[in-house]
């Protein structure tokens, strides 16, 4: 804020003083939100409401819980209005900054304009247009300049430093030459042959966030057109402008618990913009949500934790479906022929007592099919009922096109963070084929013929039992991927177990909701591994242990040459052969890897990018 009007209202100001004594206590003083309410003053869906339609709310207040102020009347009302207005102005500037395009750098930016065709590309080339890469979550590239016998030559070509409250876990986007990155609110347009910066779009990070949003992770955008979205911290919608990082639409998406977050990154189907939310560790009702990419307005939601009376209501007694989980805080994938959307649900809520929510605990823990034009519910499959280990399944949903057992079937490959390689038929949801691949494992006995697992009883109490996978899984949030030449599934685990503890606790906004934690169990540790999983054989190819300390959480991508690329636990970027698991070559980076790699062109030249620290770096061959 440039003026502290709003902090000395005692000087006179009729709105001022009046705002300060019915709207400060939620909203707070400065009007950028509080503790039990959204911002007023730089919410772009309330600042764009005429002087008529803000006083009214304030008369009769609203459905969300906001209480009427009809009895102050209404030239205070009013006055309240005013005194809005000239929080608003105020708050544009620091709310949004960004940087003034050169014409050197707006010649390459003119040349940015995504296609609803670009990201139906079947194969992935030169750019790399979604999260992903492409719909069906492969992260395989196309691209063959860089092979198995030259890779030994690859060097860094340039490294970008971010401001960040945190290592980045962000994937780029590269369209036209030019590449989008994100570190928490902001978005950096950069020359992708050079690194150098072509716009920065800054936004403050939120106070006051909770969990995983308190970190203010941000794992990328989603582009269309010319323009680029991107989720906050606290779960706003961006919509700005790929040209020139100018701010377009902003629209908060997630209210009535202030424990709502975001660290996603969003996706685009048929002009609608896909996001959900962060807060499924602490009690907040899970959603996914579409709005329309040209004009900010929501299409459709579906709640993730059903209503009284709904389908699977009866494991949230009471009110527990407000607080449920099944947050849906990493991307899905998109089948266009099906037209289907993929997505993954995080884990129930609250995580390890189990006792406040009988029975399976739908929609948590589960992959939905869901119609991209309607948000309908298409058939669902459930990896861990009734979870109590903190399993969510919001790995990558892969599709992949094979032959499984002598038949061509449309398949969906899932390594699961309950410990658990998952194939399903992707037009029903049947259960295919499930194979353990922690050596870790002891919550469940196995997996029936149904695809349900087979409880082994562990249940957390207040004396702590020690379950396998621990809480972090048998996998986590990182990227796995397939390449169709070799028919192979790769991905990061890890292997450990702790001690889970649990005891009943109220909810209270502003915490966490494990009931209660989790530890290592005395000599316990964690170890990371890469994996190869062969579709033909149905069976595991080749496992590498990773070196070092198991702090770096990166995925994997594979290319057209059988590379595989990697972040390991020992600050390097790393190329294996992705046949046998040889590692080919290395870099060390010195920082901890956060993120999944990606691969581009420019003139015909390819690149590798992945963020780690607080820099993105960048490989090619001489």
């Amino acid at each position: 804020m440039r003026t502290a009007a709003y902090a000395q209202p005692e000087g006179g100001d009729r709105g001022a003083r009046q705002y300060t004594a019915n709207c400060s206590g939620c909203h707070g003083a400065d009007a950028k939100g509080g503790d039990k309410a959204v911002a007023v003053a730089t919410t772009l869906s309330l600042m764009t409401l005429s002087d008529a339609e803000l006083a009214r709310i304030l008369h009769d207040g609203t459905s969300e819980g906001m209480p009427p102020f009809a009895q102050i009347g209404d030239a205070n009302i009013a006055a309240i209005v005013r005194y809005l207005r000239t929080l608003e102005a105020d708050s544009l500037p620091a709310a949004a900054e960004h940087s003034v395009v050169s014409p050197a750098a707006a010649a390459l930016l003119g040349q940015v304009d995504v296609k609803q065709n670009d990201l139906l590309q079947p194969q992935l080339a030169r750019n790399w247009v979604s999260y992903n890469g492409d719909y069906t979550g492969r992260r395989f590239s196309g691209l063959t300049q860089i092979t198995p016998a030259n890779v030994s030559h690859m060097a860094a070509q340039w490294v970008f430093h971010v401001r960040d409250p945190g290592p980045l876990e962000v994937t780029p986007l590269v369209a036209a030459g030019v590449m989008f990155v994100t570190s928490a609110n902001d978005v950096y347009a950069l020359d992708a042959k050079t690194g150098r910066r072509l716009w920065h779009h800054a936004r403050a990070v939120t106070q006051g966030l909770v969990d995983d949003a308190a970190n203010h992770h941000n794992r990328g955008i989603a582009i269309l057109g010319t323009r680029i979205y991107m989720e906050t911290d606290n779960a706003h919608l961006l919509c700005l402008d790929a040209r020139s990082g100018e701010l377009l639409w902003d629209v908060l998406y997630a209210t009535g618990n202030r424990n709502y977050g975001a660290t996603s990154a969003p996706l685009i189907v048929h002009n609608k913009v896909l996001v959900g939310t962060s807060g499924g560790d602490d009690g907040v009702r899970g959603f996914l949500a579409a709005f329309d990419a040209n004009t900010g307005k929501e299409v459709w939601r579906f709640w993730t934790i059903p209503a009284p009376g709904e389908k699977g209501s009866e494991s949230w007694p009471g009110d527990a479906y407000l607080h449920g989980g099944g947050t849906t805080w990493m991307p899905g994938t998109y089948d266009p022929a099906l037209n289907t959307l993929y997505w993954g649900t995080g884990n129930p809520s609250p995580d390890y007592d189990g006792s406040v929510r009988p029975g399976d605990d739908l929609f948590t823990s589960s992959l939905l099919a869901l119609d991209p034009d309607t948000g309908s519910l298409k058939w669902y499959f459930q990896y861990s009922p009734h979870d109590l280990y903190d399993y969510d399944a919001v790995q990558t949903p892969v599709l992949v096109d094979a032959t499984f057992r002598g038949r061509p079937r449309k398949l969906i490959v899932t390594a699961n963070r309950n410990g658990f390689l998952y194939i399903l038929d992707r037009t029903d949801g049947k259960f295919l084929f499930a194979k353990q691949f922690a050596d870790l494992q002891t919550w469940a006995k196995g997996i029936d013929e149904t695809g349900r697992p087979i409880s082994a009883g562990l249940v957390p109490d207040q004396q702590g039992v020690r379950v396998c996978p621990a809480a972090g899984g048998a996998t986590n949030w990182f990227s796995p991927s397939y390449n169709p030449a070799t028919h192979m599934f790769y991905f990061r685990s890890l292997e450990a177990c702790a001690i889970f503890r649990s005891k009943t606790e109220p909810f209270e906004e502003g915490s966490s909701y494990y009931s209660t934690g989790t530890r290592l169990a005395p000599g316990d540790s964690t170890k990371g591994y890469i994996n190869a999983f062969d579709l033909n054989k149905l069976d595991f190819v080749w496992r590498d242990p990773l070196v070092g300390a198991n702090k770096g959480w990166g995925g994997v991508m594979s290319t057209a040459t059988g590379l595989v690329a990697f972040g390991d636990d020992a600050q390097n970027f790393v190329v294996l052969d992705g046949h046998t698991g040889k590692a080919l070559w290395h870099f060390h980076i010195g920082q901890l890897v956060h993120a999944s790699p990606m691969s581009y062109a420019i003139n015909g030249k390819q690149y590798f990018a992945i963020a780690a620290g607080t820099d993105l770096f960048a490989f090619a061959l001489p």
